[in-house]
This record gives C-alpha cells, sequence and structure tokens, in this order.
C-alpha cells in the first residue's frame, strides 16, 4: 500500500505490423488464485454461503490465517499453562477445523499463514500489550509441530508469518540506533517454524518464507522506529544475512524455502506506477524481488529459481479516503495487475484479499479505515470487481491498435467467450470477437478496432451468465 510505477505497455505482450495487432503469446505456465475471506470463512452462519459464491466466481484455493492467540490456551496470560505444545489436542482450533475440513472436502488448496498475535507467555518479557514482540522461537517450534499434526494433508503449503517487515505484526522493527530488528527475530522465527513442521513428520516441508508488505524504510534515526515498517527489499537481506552487496555472513547458513511470499500492494495510482523508493516493491516492479532473491541464491543463501507467491493483494476502492479508487477503476486495475502477475514466469500464484469490504470504523490492520479491497461493499452491495473477477479482461493500447488479455476463472476446460466493443462516444454495443481460451481458461488477441470501453460475455455450462464490467485501455 505505498508508492508506485508508471504505465508500461511492455508488460502486456504484443505487436503491431501496419494496422493490424499480432495476437500476443499466453504466458507458459498457470498460477494459482488464492482468496482469503476471514470474516465470512470463519464464521459458521456465513461459511456455507461464501463457499457457494467462491465457487460461482471460480475459486478453488484460500490463505488462511492462523493466530497462534486466537487457539494457544491462557494465550492472555503472562504465565505460561503447564501443557505439551507439540500436542495439537492441547489447543482449541475453533472455526479453523471445519473451514479446512471444508476446504479438503471440494479438494480446494489452502495456504495456511501462521502468525501473530501470539500468546503473551510467548512474548518478550511475557507482558506484551501488543502480543508481536519478540515472539519466543521455541515455543513457536513446538507450536507449529501441533499445527501440522493437527491438520496434516488439509494443508498444501505454509506460510511463517504475516508481513513480519511490518510493525503490527512483529516487533520492534528497529533497534535503537535505527538499523533493522525484525528480519534477525523472524529468520529465528523461520527457523524454529520449519523445525517445527519437520519434527511433525513433514520431510520436506512445503513453507514461503517472507509474506512481506510493499514497503517501509531503510533505517531510521535512533529511537524513532516504533511505528516504522522496514522495506522489503533490506528485510530479505537481512533475514538472509546478506550486506548491501548480497555477501553472506560465514555465520549464517541458507535457509530452506518452497517459495518467497510478498504482497506486492499499489496505492490510488494504480499497478503500473514505480515506487520512487528502490527498496520497496509493489506489483510494477517484482524485477526488484526476482533479482534480489537471485543475488541471495547466488550466495547460497536460499535455493536456486525459488518461485514467487503473491499471497495478498487487493485494489482499495473508495470510500477509503487514502487509497481508494473510484469502483469501475478498482475492477480495471485488478485485471491488470493479474495480467502483471501472469506474465511473469516466476510468479507461482496471486490473490483477492477480501470478499466483503472492512468497515470504515473496522478493526482492519490500516487503523480505523480497515480495507476497502473486497468485491462487495460492507453493505454486500456488489462492486463491478464482483462481476469481474470471474472474468477479467485487460486493454492495452499498443501502437495503433489493442491487445487484449483475460482469463474465464470458473471454467474447468477450453471455452468460447464474447468480446464487446463499445466505440467512442457510443451507447451502443457490438460483437468484436467470440474467442477460444487455453484449457486454463486463458485468452488473448490483437485489435485494430477503435474503441471507448471493452466487456466479455461467458455463458457457462449450467447457464450462468457473467457479464463483466465495461474497462477502458490502458
Amino acid at each position: 500500500m505505498l508508492p508506485m510505477r508508471k504505465l508500461l505497455c511492455a508488460l502486456l505482450m504484443c505487436s503491431t505490423v501496419g494496422a493490424l495487432v499480432a495476437t500476443p503469446a499466453l504466458a507458459s505456465h498457470n498460477e494459482a488464485l488464492y482468496f482469503e475471506a476471514p470474516k465470512e470463512l470463519l464464521n459458521a452462519r456465513s461459511r456455507a454461503a461464501t463457499i457457494v459464491k467462491l465457487q460461482a466466481l471460480g475459486v478453488n484455493a484460500l490463505r488462511v490465517q492462523l493466530h497462534w492467540y486466537s487457539v494457544a490456551p491462557g494465550a492472555n496470560s503472562s504465565q505460561r499453562p503447564s501443557f505439551d505444545a507439540t500436542n495439537p489436542n492441547a489447543y482449541n482450533w475453533g472455526q479453523y477445523d471445519p473451514l479446512l475440513a471444508e476446504a479438503q472436502r471440494l479438494h480446494w488448496k489452502v495456504l495456511l499463514t501462521v502468525t501473530s498475535p501470539v500468546p503473551k507467555w510467548a512474548t518478550a518479557g511475557h507482558n506484551d500489550r501488543f502480543l508481536v514482540t519478540r515472539p519466543d522461537p521455541q515455543q513457536f517450534e513446538q507450536f507449529m509441530t501441533a499445527v501440522a499434526r493437527h491438520f496434516g494433508p488439509e494443508v498444501s503449503v505454509y506460510a511463517i508469518w504475516n508481513e513480519p517487515n511490518h510493525f503490527r505484526f512483529l516487533r520492534p522493527q528497529f533497534n535503537a540506533n535505527g538499523t533493522p530488528a525484525s528480519p534477525r527475530i523472524y529468520r529465528g522465527l523461520y527457523q524454529a517454524g520449519y523445525a517445527g513442521l519437520k519434527a511433525a513428520g513433514l520431510a520436506k516441508p512445503k513453507v514461503l518464507m517472507g509474506e512481506t508488505a510493499p514497503g517501509g524504510e531503510e533505517r531510521v534515526k535512533p529511537h524513532t522506529g516504533a511505528q516504522s515498517a522496514v522495506a522489503p527489499l533490506v528485510f530479505l537481506r537481512e533475514a538472509l544475512c546478506l550486506n548491501s552487496h548480497y555477501r553472506k555472513a560465514r555465520s549464517c547458513e541458507g535457509l530452506p524455502a518452497f517459495g518467497y511470499a510478498h504482497h506486492a500492494y499499489a496505492n490510488a495510482n494504480g499497478p503500473l506506477e514505480h515506487p520512487s523508493r528502490p527498496a520497496s516493491v509493489t506489483i510494477a516492479v517484482l524485477s526488484r524481488l526476482t533479482r534480489a532473491l537471485d543475488l541471495a541464491a547466488r550466495a547460497h543463501a536460499i535455493p536456486a529459481g525459488l518461485p514467487v507467491y503473491l499471497t495478498e493483494f487487493g485494489v482499495q476502492s473508495k470510500p477509503n479516503k487514502y487509497l481508494g479508487v473510484p469502483a469501475g477503476q478498482q475492477a480495471e486495475f485488478d485485471a491488470i495487475a493479474e495480467h502483471i502477475a501472469y506474465s511473469n514466469p516466476r510468479v507461482a500464484s496471486f490473490s483477492q484479499y477480501l470478499l466483503r469490504d472492512d468497515p470504515l470504523s473496522g478493526s482492519g490492520v490500516t487503523g480505523g479505515v480497515g480495507f476497502q479491497t473486497g468485491l462487495m461493499y460492507v453493505s454486500g452491495t456488489r462492486k463491478p470487481l464482483y462481476f469481474g473477477f470471474p472474468v477479467p479482461l485487460v486493454v492495452s493500447k499498443r501502437g495503433h491498435g489493442y491487445s487484449l488479455w483475460g482469463l474465464v476463472r470458473p471454467t474447468t476446460g477450453s471455452t468460447k467467450l464474447t468480446v464487446l466493443v463499445q466505440p467512442p462516444h457510443s451507447r451502443r454495443w457490438r460483437k468484436l470477437r467470440v474467442v477460444s481460451t487455453n484449457s486454463s481458461g486463458y485468452w488473448s488477441f490483437g485489435s485494430s478496432t477503435r474503441g471507448g470501453s471493452w466487456r466479455v460475455q461467458w455463458r457457462s455450462p449450467s447457464g450462468a451468465a457473467y457479464n463483466g464490467p465495461p474497462v477502458r485501455a490502458y
């Protein structure tokens, strides 16, 4: 949710010959889409209806944040209860159990991010009111063993900590002298969590490291970092014991990882603007992250060629007064961001954070504002993104023509859809083309037909009609 970048047509793969635009090639990989809707899915009364909505939207994978505090015994006590912390029966798994069981029944993938807040007895000094300060790695290792023993095959991949470079989730972010503190704290938690999974019998745990927020500071003035975040590329280097030239300290061993997770949020200027701070990573500059990962691998700090998992993403809409864009533009920006991710061969997953907006006075991580990244307003009214999410469409200007790219998310194989165009200064829509998708639902083509807006229509085999919102060319 920080500063961003400028429009790059090169992100939309196409070429022109005269007035005709060649069909752009589709990327050679398919990416998973993890949907996160905690308010609805962790509520027994709304879970079933929400699952039905998500199925219609084409969702088949979930991201779930498991908060240590929420399931631990005596979580608000400074005195640790006497119990076997590796025994799953010692915890109250609450609504996590039925949710993960339902996901398994549907054969949906689950990314489980194990994170703060933590039990008070597991924090430094055992009296942390934020419940995020220097969590005890040994206690966390035992907890991760219990998690893996309890959920077993219901979890497809684990991630350790949500946004550990942000002060709301891990403290302190900076030492008293202004240098980063959270990366080394996280390194200890990551190593402990990984060891805990192995102790549960997972020989080669699928674990994502990172889950980093998109921006922050490289360093701060002494004694001023309590409310600051560490920039993600600085956090990455420090967590891997790398200096600014990506040389690794000899005392640090490399870390095992299945992938690197990142939250590549953009600001209200959209997903194509580059952040001015070089250590920030938004959706427009994923190359900064992949380059850093490659340099870290060259230093033997992580495995080579780690895929990038974009495990939390969304576009804020109004009425968010800081980052919100008009609802129609939210749908456009979200599709552009997904296309950027799809076009990058290192990206293994994209994501959608929230089905329904947080209330403006809510308890979201942005304080009193919350997140307005949902497909629906807090009232339940559907935004244009609700209709665009299952059939995203991106139109890119290219020379004298346009490149069109899209996806039919709910399809289970190749299908056909109709692309409509509305000429400039006209209210009438006309058929531009009937196009076939590939087996994963993706499609693309080039067009020389001028338009003011474009939209897609698709009818599922069951007869359900999908009508995407109008989008403009960027």
